[in-house]
């Protein structure tokens, strides 16, 4: 079993039955379907996604483990391999597309998200595994294929703004240094963006950030600022001045702050 079906039943259990059945009607999603409605269908989809399958084998056999647990995910019984593969090649991808939205617009409704002031872009790549011996222009490393998604979301709408698809071996730095952003708008990205120019040019166009710094990084603290209230996940606030040779000079503004 690749996931844990008891948070996954709880997921699954979000997702308002009269969304898929009026998508179902839509579509006519159910016509000759062998024996895998459409929640089934969605559910099969999920689970690989979750519980990071690498075959349609890992679907089925994973959803087979869960025995009795299925009736709580909403599916009467396990779909085989050649059933997955069947349904896959001959449902519309349309009807998986408008659920989603209609969830979007469901889910939108009912969040209550932490509003904030400034634009807020949230920024990360993600790698997907290909097989080399069919896709051998997607060359990664010896033995294996990949593509690589880089991609902005806007944190008020959830939806992305920018969507770039390269090989593997494409670093982050390397496309995220032909983006612009909006002034004093803010960036939110892991430490794989951390270079100094990069960061250097989104502070000269006016662009905040917010990353994880190295644990290696040099720097001197130049002033300890008192903790705001309610701040229970921060430990400490500095502002700080970089010392180290290469990114004192990549990066001179007077002090920056870490937290």
């Amino acid at each position: 079993m690749k996931t844990n079906l008891s948070i996954f039943a709880q997921i699954i259990r979000l997702i308002p039955r009269d969304i898929i059945h009026k998508n179902v009607d839509y579509h006519d999603s159910d016509f000759n379907s062998k024996g895998i409605n459409s929640l089934t269908h969605l559910v099969s989809m999920l689970y690989c996604q979750f519980g990071n399958c690498q075959s349609i084998r890992d679907i089925s056999f994973g959803l087979r483990s869960a025995t009795g647990n299925l009736n709580h995910l909403g599916v009467i019984r396990a779909p085989s391999k050649s059933s997955i593969s069947y349904i896959n090649a001959h449902r519309g991808w349309t009807f998986f597309r408008d659920v989603y939205f209609s969830l979007f617009k469901e889910f939108k409704i009912k969040v209550n998200r932490i509003r904030i002031n400034r634009k807020l872009f949230i920024l990360d790549s993600t790698l997907i595994p290909l097989c080399l011996s069919l896709f051998d222009w997607a060359y990664y490393r010896k033995m294996k294929g990949a593509i690589k998604i880089h991609t902005v979301l806007d944190y008020d709408s959830c939806l992305p703004v920018f969507i770039r698809m390269t090989d593997g071996k494409t670093s982050d730095i390397e496309i995220a240094e032909k983006l612009a952003f909006p002034k004093c708008s803010i960036l939110t990205i892991d430490r794989g963006y951390l270079d100094f120019n990069f960061l250097r040019d989104l502070d000269s166009t006016g662009v905040f950030f917010v990353t994880r710094a190295k644990s290696n990084i040099d720097y001197d603290i130049v002033k300890l600022l008192a903790l705001p209230k309610e701040s229970e996940n921060i430990v400490s606030d500095y502002q700080i001045v970089l010392i180290g040779q290469q990114t004192k000079d990549k990066y001179k503004k007077d002090y920056v702050w870490l937290r």
